[in-house]
């Protein structure tokens, strides 16, 4: 559980001492024991607490939508008749909002975490040592944003379910209250959302002289041209690459640069704000993805489906227009090198 330490800088190999119990272990600290642990497997496992807070997040989203259908509250702001019948919840604007971002957020966390599984799977099996050396390179850069990014926006979608219940969504009666309380703690355990931020900026990103960060723009690259041969999906596959490879990026280069020089207070300053912007730009990566896939359903004919790839494809369209434009805003904040964070004294805080 303590785990989050236990990295250092002075040995190539990395294991970890773990007290746990085998099946049909005697009860008690009697069944106690003491594996040595690979540091690929924290991989595994932060790619689980991703997962799961993913997960968590779907399942609130489900339930606020089924809920949604079913309560009828008010009407159409269009309808002055006061004896209209009520509509369901679903139909008003801002329940359809709370509803999108809950699924954008949930289902993009599923993409993402199981991206990394894929990753994980295929290293296990790769025999090209270029192909694999690559393979690992993204993984590593990818898993502090894995573990983080849906623990804090998984988090987010199940905030909204309890919102679009109302009052009922805090009462024991509908499984949203539960279910935040218990995705709550993803973005402590296995590394808080704040040691994730140091170890993206701090390690993964200058890691191999940056050429993990250059392998994870080609692959967006890539399924951004292959998104951009649907022509729906060209202003999207746009705004990636603008997002991914110009300000992004550059934003990088500068605060690397500022590394390179020694103010490493100032790298990493906003770190956490290096980490939400980065998990933004792969979750809309994951999108494009996904819409890409939909776009060419669509295109073939999708008959009993073709609800759902629209819904695929409008929830991507509302993450590019609501969620993606906080990278460019979060890039002008950190290519700022604003320091407030770091200049706060101890004194002043009262």
């Amino acid at each position: 559980m303590w785990i989050t330490g236990g990295d250092q800088g002075l040995s190539e190999n990395i294991v970890h001492f773990v007290l746990a119990k085998l099946p049909g272990a005697p009860p008690g600290v009697k069944g106690i024991s003491l594996f040595l642990v690979p540091k690929v497997m924290m991989n595994e496992l932060r790619v689980g607490v991703g997962m799961g807070a993913a997960a968590s997040g779907v399942a609130g989203y489900t339930a606020a939508l089924r809920y949604a259908r079913d309560r009828a509250q008010g009407r159409p702001l269009t309808s002055k008749d006061p004896a209209a019948p009520m509509v369901p919840i679903v139909q008003h604007a801002d329940v359809k909002r709370m509803l999108l971002a809950a699924r954008a957020y949930s289902e993009g966390g599923v993409a993402l975490s199981l991206y990394g599984a894929e990753l994980i799977d295929k290293m296990a099996v790769c025999e090209d040592a270029a192909a694999k050396q690559e393979l690992h390179l993204v993984l590593e850069l990818l898993i502090p944003m894995i573990k983080s990014w849906p623990s804090e926006w998984g988090l987010e979608a199940n905030r909204l379910a309890i919102q679009v219940h109302g009052g009922a969504g805090y009462t024991t009666d509908f499984i949203v209250e539960q279910l935040y309380r218990d995705a709550r703690v993803n973005s402590i355990y296995e590394g808080t959302t704040g040691i994730q931020s140091l170890d993206l900026l701090g390690r993964k990103v200058p890691m191999a002289g940056g050429a993990a960060l250059a392998a994870l723009a080609a692959r967006v690259a890539a399924d951004a041209e292959a998104a951009a041969a649907h022509a729906e999906l060209r202003p999207a596959a746009a705004a990636a690459r603008g997002a991914a490879l110009e300000t992004f990026g550059k934003t990088t280069e500068k605060l690397v640069g500022v590394a390179a020089a020694g103010d490493v207070d100032t790298f990493l300053a906003n770190s956490n704000e290096y980490l939400t912007a980065a998990g933004h730009l792969v979750v809309a990566w994951m999108w494009l993805k996904q819409g890409t896939i939909a776009s060419a359903a669509l295109e073939a004919g999708a008959g009993d489906d073709d609800a759902f790839y629209h819904g695929k494809l409008h929830t991507m369209s509302w993450f590019f227009a609501h969620e993606l434009p906080k990278v460019h805003a979060a890039s002008k904040l950190l290519a700022s090198l604003d320091t407030q964070n770091v200049d706060m004294k101890d004194e002043w805080f009262y």
